[in-house]
């Protein structure tokens, strides 16, 4: 087969996968044998689809090609050998050794007879070498481990495991360009060709004759050159057109105007014969000879744009759930996600009751605190949110029921519920629209305060009035509608008048996005049947037709400077899709993750500050940066959110109303949004005046400055903090209210328990909860391992931790104990170590001697390994490997192992003193180490090359051990890191190794024992020495929250040297944390339900979210430091 046919396939490939034909697309690459697509391997191995996995690996090697297919076949068949006898399954057994196994009898013998005599065994684990067989499903990733090491060194495999980088929908690309080329060679090019197949070569016919008007002219094509036939191919590759005269107006917006030969036809992905129209969108120009008349056009800007692989943005993406902190010295773009939440409206700061469901809301353009809210029974109502007090309430009535359609008296007598689907004010605030879900749309005119009056109320469309939007076309306001009878209507503002009425889907219209691009005015519209098509002011129909993920209910949204496009559907199955479009090609750009598997409703979304994409999913708020795919953060606004609530911003972004249970609004804020309200609540009797000009008046109001008080910072000096209230309920009557430390200081105070305990240790030296978050597993300083699991009943239905009710201390039933080996010297001064398999079956653990694999079900010790010298010292499971494991050694060297093989593959030196932490980043492939000296290093999981290294500062005036702890756990977006000192809290950029913030322990206060982020990483625990256990909110090393011990020690144990020495968080509740004590016990915390968090996050000073801090001291004496 030529290279060309061989490219061929790998597009239909593409295509094939971009159109979800899941199934002939595996077909293809088997049969082809082009492509060997890894991920479909492993998740039919893990599926356990031996079959299909052996029908699959026979598109490109047989059993006795070479060693490396005939040692493949045999794994897997060995494999399913195993299972059946592990079911006790012996008929299958056999059946399987017969028929698959025999053929390797030729090969070894005494192999196939050592496996034949499993059949005679209980269990064949009895057999010495599948003793480590653990359960199924390790077995399958353990195996996979290997099978993927033996294909990537099979040469039959080579150059078939990387798919080429294409374009989104490269074959899409090639035919429309065709079509395009085609289209310019017709002698009489329509404006709108209407191509309807691809079977024969397309050519314009004309009605009755008539001459139609060049491409030059025609406001589709633009100034396409008229091409005379087919040019030479050139070096560049086929159909090189030939150099055109550019007009002036165009040169500028070349970047060579005029040495550079100007394409004739740009290759849009799926639109078929419409390159100019989204090179319109994109770079608009009026030639001189007609200046009534828009023509776009594609300059050679737009050309270069389509010429990035697939996947490949104008940015740089990484992989991550990205921080909500503010670190300073970074530039803007994506790096600056940091300032991500401090710029989120976040903090609940009013309640609103509406009385009916909210449908739609929208914040006035101009006075930011006024919404709008439109419901399920067609109420209306107008919140001044500063003020909580609702201006207007408004029920639906239809206004001249004479002028209504008999279809629409017929549906109101029929059904008179109607109900909001869309609300909106026009851009200057002085109309808002309505459409119902009955025919009608209305508009009222504003006139400030209460002034609200009927406008214009149209019997828009037959069904439902799904959307409407203002524009000003031709610089007249009108609004667009859109209905459940397929159509796009434009209406005149003043006077109510028809303008244009847009068919062509074939479904209901859902949404409309009306827009510009310098003086093109389009309208993006979005159909039940998942077609977007997009419309000039012109009544020549469609320009483009797109098909939006998920194929069902879709919205769309430029960013507010109007240079990028975004989309949001969920499907008919409840498959939700946030994405960016690449208006030039007509293809997704980035599709953002982190949406529920199965949406509950349809998911809404916005936009704001050009930054940031909000949604309403899964009982909660889901942000993103633009420039991440990855999950930002997701709020739940103290909870009561529906399951997929509506939500809205204000203009500036300082403000989201968010949609909750029982016909609630919660609006939230960010700290220009406290201050703004706070400031209107204030002036409410001066901007409830019914005039006009009390927008004009709360804009001043809101650029004075807020009232601040002086609060006493750590050393003496006074800061000024503005006077704001996180919280703000419509209850709530103390307006001078401001941020305070939340102290606990009495059991009563929080939910603490200490876990029953069956046997005496001294000490607690390590600490976890188990992945499934229902256990907690210890490790003594004894070498004893505690486990303790809650049990699933009436009280807990989940089965999980909580500390309102105890756990039991678990034992197997043969009372044995998980005890690590121990050398002859002291076991208490040895230094502890542990590590937990991610399905919880195995730990990995030493206590001086050497390092025990217990299995966690039974308690028996699977193996042994690694005798001291040198003794291990941290432990930690490869990410995506559960059989290579970092070992930390006391000799400061960090030793790379494969339990499987029994063999250590690289051994790492870089340290001065005993290994203290180690941590891996996924997304990085590093690994992050420190160590008694101080120093962290980062090394690469690749090669096990360091590649960068640093000591750690420790604060001026502080003293440390000479072999004191440094610990390090990566955040989770996996690019930043924690490291924990008894001198200080750090958070590092892995990258640079940069250190973005520090809170240091002051010289008289108590040190740091232990610390660990929230499962969600938005808080930081750390325990000290004097017992006092502080929360911090991660964004800024900032203290919110601080346990002191009187709060959960008995007075017996007040004056002891009893503190924590380990801390540790649950995996899924982000509030639950427990800590290991210097007396041997372990106590769970959580805070009230009636709080449901710990403390509320001081507000950065004076609007900043770098100032220093100014909160009460850590313990007995320590402050809250200065970042740094």
């Amino acid at each position: 087969m030529s290279s060309l046919s061989r490219e061929l396939v790998f597009l239909i490939l593409q295509f094939l996968d971009e159109e979800k034909f899941k199934e002939t697309v595996h077909k293809l690459e088997q049969e082809s044998g082009f492509f060997f697509n890894m991920k479909y391997f492993e998740d039919e191995v893990h599926s356990g689809n031996w079959d299909e996995v052996e029908k699959y690996l026979s598109g490109f090697t047989k059993v006795d090609d070479n060693r490396y297919s005939m040692k493949i076949f045999f794994e897997i068949r060995k494999q399913k050998y195993l299972e059946a006898l592990d079911k006790h399954d012996r008929p299958k057994a056999v059946e399987i050794l017969v028929k698959d196994l025999r053929v390797f009898s030729t090969f070894n013998e005494e192999l196939f007879k050592e496996i034949t005599q499993l059949l005679t065994l209980e269990n064949f684990r009895e057999n010495e070498q599948l003793s480590k067989y653990g359960d199924t499903k390790s077995a399958r990733s353990i195996m996979l481990v290997e099978l993927k090491k033996l294909i990537e060194a099979n040469p039959l495999f080579r150059d078939k495991l990387q798919f080429p980088t294409l374009r989104n929908s490269r074959l899409r690309t090639l035919i429309n360009q065709s079509l395009n080329w085609q289209h310019q060679l017709c002698k009489n090019p329509r404006p709108n060709p209407d191509i309807k197949t691809l079977f024969v070569d397309h050519s314009c016919r004309l009605p009755n004759d008539a001459r139609a008007p060049s491409p030059v002219n025609n406001p589709l094509l633009g100034s396409l050159p008229k091409a005379g036939g087919f040019p030479p191919l050139g070096a560049h590759g086929p159909f090189q057109p030939t150099p055109s005269q550019v007009p002036t107006p165009l040169a500028g917006w070349m970047s060579s105007s005029s040495s550079v030969p100007h394409p004739a036809v740009s290759g849009g992905a799926i639109a078929l014969g419409s390159p100019s129209i989204q090179a319109a969108l994109k770079h608009p120009r009026t030639p001189p000879s007609n200046s009534a008349v828009d023509y776009p056009s594609g300059d050679s800007e737009h050309v270069s744009k389509r010429t990035r692989p697939m996947g490949i943005s104008d940015e740089v993406n990484l992989g991550v759930n990205m921080l909500p902190m503010t670190f300073p010295g970074q530039a803007h773009g994506h790096t600056q996600a940091f300032k991500a939440p401090d710029d989120l409206p976040k903090t609940v700061a009013r309640t609103l009751s509406q009385g009916s469901s909210p449908m739609s809301m929208d914040f006035h353009p101009i006075k930011q605190t006024l919404l709008l809210v439109g419901t399920n029974v067609g109420d209306i109502g107008l919140w001044e949110v500063g003020s909580r007090e609702r201006l207007v309430q408004k029920t639906f009535k239809v206004w001249d029921l004479s002028k209504c359609s008999m279809p629409l008296q017929a549906a109101l007598v029929k059904e008179p519920v109607v109900s909001v689907n869309r609300v909106i004010w026009s851009p200057d605030g002085s109309l808002f629209g309505v459409a119902y879900s009955r025919h009608i749309v209305q508009l009222y005119s504003y006139h400030g305060g209460e002034d609200m009056r009927q406008h214009l109320e149209i019997d828009a469309h037959v069904g439902g009035v799904n959307d409407i939007a203002f524009s000003t076309p031709n610089k007249q306001l009108c609004f667009t509608t859109c209905g459940d009878d397929k159509t796009i209507k434009v209406w005149d503002a003043a006077t109510g008048v028809k303008r244009h009425t847009f068919e062509g889907h074939e479904a209901p219209v859902y949404s409309i996005c009306p827009h510009y691009k310098e003086n093109i005015q389009f309208i993006f519209s979005t159909a039940l049947d998942g077609k977007i098509k997009a419309w000039l002011y012109d009544n020549m129909g469609s320009r483009v037709d797109y098909e939006a993920p998920g194929r069902w209910c879709t919205t769309m949204a430029y960013s507010a400077d109007g240079t990028r496009l975004f989309s949001c559907g969920t499907s008919k199955d409840g498959d939700s899709y946030i994405v960016e479009w690449n208006e030039s090609e007509g293809a997704v750009k980035r599709t953002y993750q982190g949406f529920h598997k199965r949406s509950l409703g349809v998911v809404q979304f916005d936009t704001t500050k050009n930054r940031y994409l909000a949604a309403g999913d899964d009982f909660s708020i889901k942000f993103w940066d633009m420039d991440n795919v990855q999950l930002l953060t997701a709020i739940d606004a103290d909870g009561g959110l529906q399951a997929s609530p509506r939500i809205r911003f204000n203009k500036e972004g300082s403000l989201l109303a968010v949609s909750a249970n029982d016909n609630m609004i919660k609006v939230m804020a960010n700290t220009d949004g406290l201050r703004l309200l706070h400031t209107v609540d204030n002036l409410s009797s001066e901007s409830s005046k019914p005039a006009i000009n009390n927008i004009a008046v709360a804009e001043r109001a809101a650029e004075r400055p807020a009232s601040v008080v002086s609060i006493p910072g750590m050393n003496g000096d006074s800061r000024n903090m503005v006077d704001v209230k996180p919280v703000i309920t419509e209850e709530s009557n103390d307006k001078s209210k401001i941020w305070k430390l939340t102290e606990v200081g009495e059991p009563s105070q929080c939910r603490s328990l200490r876990l029953p305990e069956n046997m005496r240790v001294t000490k607690i030296s390590r600490l976890i909860f188990t992945n499934s978050g229902n256990a907690i597993l210890a490790l003594a300083s004894n070498a004893i391992h505690l486990l303790w699991k809650w049990q699933r009943n009436d009280r807990n239905a989940t089965g999980k931790a909580t500390a309102s009710l105890p756990p039991q201390q678990w034992q197997p039933a043969s009372g044995i104990l998980m005890t690590n080996d121990v050398t002859e010297a002291n076991s208490e001064e040895a230094v502890p170590c542990f590590a937990l398999s991610k399905n919880d079956s195995y730990v990995m653990s030493a206590s001086g001697g050497k390092i025990s694999l217990f299995n966690m079900m039974t308690f028996k010790t699977m193996a042994t390994f690694m005798p001291p010298p040198p003794a291990a010292t941290f432990l930690a499971f490869h990410p995506q490997d559960n059989n290579i494991i970092a070992i930390g050694m006391d000799d400061s060297t960090i030793q790379i192992y494969n339990v499987r093989v029994d063999e250590v593959k690289s051994k790492l030196k870089g340290h001065s003193k005993r290994i203290t932490g180690l941590a891996f980043s996924n997304v990085l492939n590093v690994l992050v180490s420190s160590g008694a000296d101080a120093q962290l290093c980062v090394w690469n999981t690749d090669g096990w090359e360091k590649q960068r290294s640093k000591v750690l500062q420790v604060p001026q005036g502080r003293s440390t051990g000479a072999l004191s702890d440094t610990r390090v756990q990566f955040h989770q977006d996996q690019v930043h890191f924690l490291v924990v000192h008894e001198t200080q809290l750090a958070i590092y950029e892995t990258t640079k190794l940069e250190c973005m913030k520090q809170w240091p322990v002051r010289e008289s206060s108590a040190p740091i024992t232990h610390a660990t982020f929230s499962c969600d990483s938005q808080l930081i625990y750390a325990s000290f020495m004097d017992a006092t256990i502080c929360v911090f909110t991660s964004a800024n090393l900032r203290l919110r929250c601080r346990v002191n011990p009187s709060a959960y020690l008995p007075a017996s144990l007040s004056n002891s040297n009893v503190h924590p020495l380990v801390i540790a968080a649950h995996p899924q509740e982000s509030n639950m944390f427990a800590v290991g004590l210097s007396d041997g016990g372990v106590h769970i915390f959580e805070p009230l339900e009636s709080e449901g968090k710990w403390g509320v996050a001081p507000p950065p000073e004076n609007g900043s979210s770098s100032a220093l801090a100014s909160t009460p001291s850590v313990g007995a004496s320590a402050s809250d430091q200065p970042q740094r």
